[in-house]
């Protein structure tokens, strides 16, 4: 029987705002961030979406806006959480090469500046966002908090560039709904 995925971005924080890196390191959820994640939760009463299980990357900004959207128990995850990009943590987005939404996104530009090679996160996203569906049992639905560049690199695995452009905006509370069947996921939608 088909396993439901629904897999979120975090809400604006302070380095989002200020279009500042943020990979490994963390900033505390704006005011925006905050308002936009109650919203989320509110949409999944009004929708009567339900979870069974739930998981946030360790990031704190995950974890804070899953906590806004559901007071249930989950489970932090380090394989969900987001690229690392070495010594560019913090700094200004002006920084970095511009090919971020391409097939290889950045590539290995990062570790040389030690950070992680984009293909060593696509594996731990792709590898732990399948356990967590392993795990599930035959018709609950998961929902799970990450980042960004974790869940473009994640969606990589599954659709052609040109798909995820077409379908895909990876904004600050995007949610998409993904189906996990056979050992296999398949993108449904974006929802949110």
């Amino acid at each position: 029987m088909t396993k439901k995925l629904y897999l979120m971005r975090h809400g604006q924080t302070l380095f989002n705002k200020l279009d500042k890196i943020q990979g490994a390191c963390d900033s505390p959820l704006t005011a925006k961030g905050i308002e936009d994640a109650k919203v989320v939760g509110e949409f999944f009463k009004e929708q009567n979406l339900k979870f069974d299980k739930f998981y946030s990357s360790t990031q704190e900004r995950a974890s804070d806006t899953l906590e806004l959207i559901t007071d249930q128990p989950y489970e932090r995850l380090k394989g969900i959480k987001e690229w690392n990009f070495g010594i560019f943590e913090g700094e200004s987005e002006a920084l970095i090469p511009d090919n971020y939404f391409s097939q290889d996104s950045y590539g290995d530009f990062f570790v040389d500046y030690d950070g992680e090679a984009f293909q060593a996160v696509k594996d731990r996203v792709a590898k732990t966002l399948t356990d967590i569906m392993e795990q599930a049992n035959d018709g609950e639905s998961v929902f799970t908090v990450s980042h960004g560049a974790a869940i473009l690199l994640f969606l990589q695995t599954l659709l052609p560039m040109k798909v995820i452009e077409e379908k895909v905006s990876l904004h600050n509370c995007a949610v998409m709904e993904l189906t996990f069947d056979d050992g296999e996921f398949k993108f449904e939608e974006q929802i949110r």
